[in-house]
């Protein structure tokens, strides 16, 4: 048994803290200022987290390369399981000629890239986080932004932005769910907060989309529709969080912004198009509608994307899937509890096979096939080819999860916590960068909620702040981190066709998500004192 220790390096919290921080700052120094590949960064800082966790923490190396292995599972599944069918599932729409009937339909709506940056990276992203999450919107918004003309970077860093909105309700709410789970909290309260603080990102991310794609100018002649889709989109989420149902919110959120968007371009447009040739394309020329019969035709895979999960997610089916597709053990070798001597829950792996995000998407796949007439043995060309692409993203993404694991069972992660925790009143400042944290480094707000949310809930009892706002903001704060994390850039880099360039995208995100996180953090102290009255 490795009973984890919070101060194991010279019995010190702080100096034992510093030393946790190390993997992390080695990996952001390497991919921001080194610039080195993404897959190499990954592979030295879970090198670096290995050797602290046998060294420092006294992991046995045997639990610790176990921890790692464990990781390393998850990057393959559910991460990327999902990944890799959903790029398969858009290389197979490429294959056929529908492609490019889907980008003339998107652009038969409008074809300026800012307006289409909304409709497509914030209103379509956000429905495809509500229903999948795990990187398949940033995929497929990126790979539909493409198809619209804009360029594969651009394309890529508008998804990227755009992700944050939803990320908190995203893949049903799981997010609140399991934080709710991990600190005892009413999953009402906690929705409730989260409700009352994740639509003031919204209300920013559509302008800061416009800003991305067409600087000042985009911002001066869009800011009307932007406005609209933030604020539809921010109120929406706040009624349903606060009203309806939790695990609606952002396809509630998602639809009403869409119609909004929609109802006012029939009103109201740009004084001036920025399309393809503002990308350094050819210069835009009319785009004819296709007809009716041909566009549906041509977002259906997307269509059957939404109809496939929104049965998975029908009570009865759901509970189906889970009994008869889930599979929960001990991973091997690993034998970890906490200070307080509770098992680490991480140890602990469950298997849900049939109700996959990935495996939806396969489904999804293999139905677009069928009405494309795509024969299996080209579609196993094709997914074939898509791993060949994704080769250094499987290494990246095994490697960060690998990273992830080994830092929260060797204690490296609580150590950080509890680090941060021990400000005291100060605390309230701090809450929002461990979420952030958490999320950067992980990939998922679920994870960062499941990392972090006792930890904040213990700070803020210790503290005097409320409980319900130091976990929401764990979960609130935590979507900003996620467009820096290396699996969601390792995901972009993919969908657009440039791997290897996650080092170009974190530096160019960076200010955007640090600027974001300010203002959360600013919104959660005013939460704390004179708007008080927010909280539950």
């Amino acid at each position: 048994m490795f009973v984890q220790d919070v101060d194991p390096v010279a019995d010190s919290l702080l100096v034992s803290a510093l030393c946790a921080a190390v993997p992390l700052l080695l990996l952001f120094v390497l991919l921001g200022v080194v610039r080195m590949k993404a897959h190499r960064a990954a592979l030295v800082s879970l090198a670096a987290a290995l050797v602290l966790a046998v060294v420092g923490w006294g992991m046995p190396a045997g639990q610790a390369l176990s921890a790692a292995a464990e990781g390393g599972f998850y990057g393959l599944f559910p991460i990327l399981w999902i990944l890799v069918n959903a790029l398969w599932l858009y290389r197979v729409t490429v294959d056929t000629p529908w492609f490019d009937v889907l980008g003339r339909s998107i652009r038969s709506v409008s074809d300026d890239l800012r307006i289409l940056a909304i409709l497509v990276a914030f209103c379509f992203g956000s429905l495809l986080e509500a229903l999948a999450g795990y990187g398949a919107p940033v995929a497929i918004s990126a790979a539909m932004l493409m198809a619209a003309g804009m360029k594969p970077m651009t394309s890529a860093l508008v998804s990227l932005l755009a992700n944050t909105a939803p990320v908190a309700f995203g893949a049903m709410a799981a997010p609140i769910i399991a934080l709710a789970g991990v600190t005892g909290l009413p999953l009402d309260d906690l929705s409730a907060m989260a409700g009352r603080q994740t639509p003031f990102i919204a209300l920013l991310v559509p302008l800061l989309l416009v800003l991305m794609v067409d600087g000042r100018r985009g911002v001066r002649q869009t800011w009307p529709v932007a406005l609209v889709a933030g604020l539809v989109f921010g109120l929406a989420k706040f009624v349903t969080a606060n009203y309806l149902a939790v695990e609606l919110t952002d396809v509630v959120a998602a639809v009403a912004t869409v119609v909004a968007v929609l109802a006012m371009l029939r009103v109201w447009r740009p004084a001036e198009v920025v399309g393809v040739a503002r990308e350094g394309e050819a210069a835009p020329a009319a785009v004819e509608r296709p007809a009716a019969r041909q566009m549906w035709f041509a977002v259906a895979p997307y269509l059957v994307i939404m109809a496939i999960f929104s049965v998975a997610q029908v009570p009865a089916v759901k509970a189906w899937l889970s009994d008869v597709g889930r599979v929960t053990f001990g991973w091997p070798g690993l034998d970890v509890v906490t200070p307080e001597g509770e098992p680490v829950g991480a140890q602990t792996f469950t298997l849900d096979h049939l109700k996959a995000t990935g495996t939806l998407l396969l489904l999804a796949g293999i139905a677009t096939m069928a009405m494309y007439r795509v024969g299996p043995r080209r579609g196993l060309r094709i997914y074939r080819e898509t791993l060949g692409q994704l080769r250094l993203t499987i290494v990246t993404v095994t490697a960060v999860l690998a990273l992830s694991f080994v830092m929260n069972l060797s204690g490296q992660t609580t150590t950080l916590g509890a680090a941060l925790a021990s400000t005291g009143a100060a605390f309230a400042a701090l809450s929002p960068l461990i979420g952030w944290i958490g999320v950067a480094l992980t990939g998922s707000d679920t994870s960062s909620n499941a990392l972090f949310g006792q930890l904040q809930v213990t700070a803020a009892q210790e503290t005097g702040l409320s409980p319900v706002l130091m976990a929401s903001a764990n979960s609130s704060a935590g979507v900003l981190g996620k467009m820096l994390s290396l699996q969601n850039l390792a995901v972009a880099a993919a969908a657009v066709g440039q791997p290897g360039s996650e080092p170009t995208l974190f530096r160019t995100l960076l200010p955007w998500s640090i600027g974001l996180l300010v203002l959360v953090t600013g919104l959660v102290l005013l939460q704390t004192g004179p708007l008080a009255w927010m909280v539950p």
